[in-house]
């Protein structure tokens, strides 16, 4: 059966979606609002004297010359904020990849974000945080001890991941919500479609496992924020709006979030 929201003009789209969707003008507006985002909820908290916990992506990235910028120029202190990083590749024997490897979340995270940011400005190592295959429990218990997420920033994959959170069809959708952080072998279609982002589609050289916070970390999020921005995201993002809420598809289980929205160029608003 062919489902007719894929074939959703700009303005059908825009209609009346179950999650709502924003269209900018190209990927460096939708990059620079979620750098904005950014900055003024660490201003807002830093005003009140409370911490900022961000669950960060490390696709799209986009954003984070821009951040690094303003807390630059505005000498934005993130001391009181901890970046949780969604995911992160692992070797085949259940390892992080070393940090100097190219695909490594880690190595991109020190390199573009916090190595760029003044010493005088910049969270200290212990609020870094990636979630790791030997403390599978440390980040759920380091969001309660923090008291909750306040903005989770991500993207959504192929088959309707956000950070690793694969399809999992034989999971009820309250079992799926419940997912916390695990370590995943990464499904065939993630692993071509990242090989094609990332290594000119040397998909033998893509590690097939991989470390991701649970949907459950994402959910409880009390603000989410998705960007998409590739060709093929046109499809992604109707059905994510439109499609029925199934662990089929994770991302559609977001619907019933009380305040999340999709952001993307207009290009993925329009179809061929």
């Amino acid at each position: 059966m062919r489902h007719g929201y894929y074939n959703y003009s700009k303005e059908e789209l825009l209609k009346n979606p179950k999650i709502e969707l924003i269209s900018m003008e190209d990927g460096e507006k939708v990059f620079q609002s979620m750098a904005e985002e950014m900055v003024a909820e660490i201003e807002k908290n830093n005003e009140m004297g409370e911490n900022t916990v961000f669950i960060c992506p490390v696709g799209p990235v986009g954003q984070y010359k821009y951040f690094v910028e303003a807390v630059n120029k505005g000498r934005i202190s993130l001391k009181n904020v901890w970046f949780i990083n969604m995911d992160e590749y692992l070797t085949d024997e259940k390892e992080w990849i070393s940090k100097d490897d190219p695909l490594s979340f880690r190595g991109f995270m020190y390199s573009e974000v916090y190595d760029k940011i003044d010493k005088d400005l910049v969270m200290p190592e212990s609020q870094r945080v990636f979630p790791d295959p030997k403390r599978l429990g440390r980040i759920p218990e380091l969001i309660n001890e923090l008291g909750g997420v306040d903005i989770c920033f991500g993207g959504i994959g192929i088959n309707g991941h956000v950070a690793f959170n694969e399809p999992e069809e034989g999971l009820s959708v309250d079992e799926f919500r419940n997912l916390q952080t695990r370590v995943l072998e990464i499904k065939p279609e993630t692993r071509a479609i990242n090989a094609v982002g990332a290594l000119n589609g040397a998909i033998e050289d893509m590690p097939r496992y991989c470390i991701t916070i649970g949907f459950k970390e994402i959910s409880e999020a009390k603000k989410i924020r998705l960007g998409c921005f590739r060709d093929w995201h046109r499809a992604v993002v109707r059905r994510a709006a439109y499609g029925e809420m199934t662990t089929e598809f994770p991302v559609s289980l977001l619907q019933s979030h009380k305040d999340i929205n999709i952001k993307f160029p207009r290009l993925v608003a329009e179809i061929k």
